[in-house]
């Protein structure tokens, strides 16, 4: 697509201070979108910033952890933009044990899942004035055999798995997919697998020392983002609504991401727990 081919278009990307996120910001940008990048550490946001020179590039601090940090990204964005074109809910994190965030949730249910759906649920209006708007979101393949304990959400009651609570996220995020394109009025939503990656997802214990190891095998977060960047702006994906794409192609998620009534009860669940 042209450079210009964004103008006018606002956009919100949060994780974008590395990774995949800043190349999904960096190539929306490189189209003449207005970009507001989200992330936790202002070093890292004025250092992203100043590396898209030239295009129309600013930054929130919000903490994704913390259900008021959200509530103060949304008002932030909102006291400044009317409307939002383009949301991309990509900030993750994959914890190698159980840690509790200052609102007492597991943190990769609550940053991966539950951030998301607060953080697009805040900014519903000003995605409808942005109509035609579009939500995407970064899921993963990792969801593949993974199931949503709607009993233990958090896991409170049985062992904590690093690798478990990171794939229960990763559905979590293609059923919320699948809800919200049924209930947001004028946007669309989807979501995407970038692909093995080399990002600093994970950067602790064992499970960071075999992603380290495993990196030189890995993408580029450039060539990660690619269909991040395709679904936040392509034209040949006008219309389409809750699907999960790989490789810029719609790709069929497993039979759990599929399951409506799921996706119906996360919601609910969802809801409560951002009260």
């Amino acid at each position: 697509m042209g450079a210009d081919a964004m103008n006018g278009r606002v956009c919100l990307v949060t994780g974008a201070t590395s990774g995949i996120g800043k190349e999904i910001a960096r190539g929306l940008a490189g189209m003449g979108a207005t970009i507001v990048i989200a992330g936790r550490h202002r070093e890292k946001c004025e250092s992203a910033t100043r590396e898209m020179a030239g295009g129309n590039v600013s930054y929130l601090l919000a903490d994704l952890s913390s259900q008021a940090s959200i509530r103060q990204l949304a008002g932030e964005f909102l006291d400044k933009h009317e409307k939002l074109h383009v949301l991309v809910n990509n900030a993750g994190v994959f914890m190698g044990k159980r840690v509790a965030t200052v609102d007492g949730m597991e943190s990769t249910f609550a940053v991966n899942h539950l951030a998301p759906f607060l953080l697009t649920s805040l900014l519903a209006g000003a995605l409808e004035k942005g109509s035609p708007a579009r939500v995407v979101t970064t899921s993963s393949i990792a969801h593949k055999g993974a199931a949503i304990d709607f009993d233990d959400l958090q896991f409170e009651k049985r062992s904590y798995s690093g690798i478990k609570a990171y794939s229960q996220s990763k559905l979590a995020n293609i059923l919320f997919t699948r809800e919200l394109a049924q209930r947001l009025k004028g946007a669309t939503a989807n979501c995407f697998h970038p692909g093995g990656v080399r990002t600093n997802l994970v950067q602790t214990g064992i499970y960071g020392a075999v992603w380290s190891m495993a990196g030189p095998f890995f993408a580029s977060p450039e060539k990660g983002a690619d269909t991040g960047v395709y679904l936040a702006s392509s034209p040949d994906v006008k219309g389409v609504s809750g699907k999960y794409f790989v490789k810029r192609k719609e790709t069929r998620p497993s039979e759990a991401a599929l399951d409506g009534e799921a996706a119906r009860r996360l919601w609910k669940m969802s809801e409560d727990l951002t009260r």
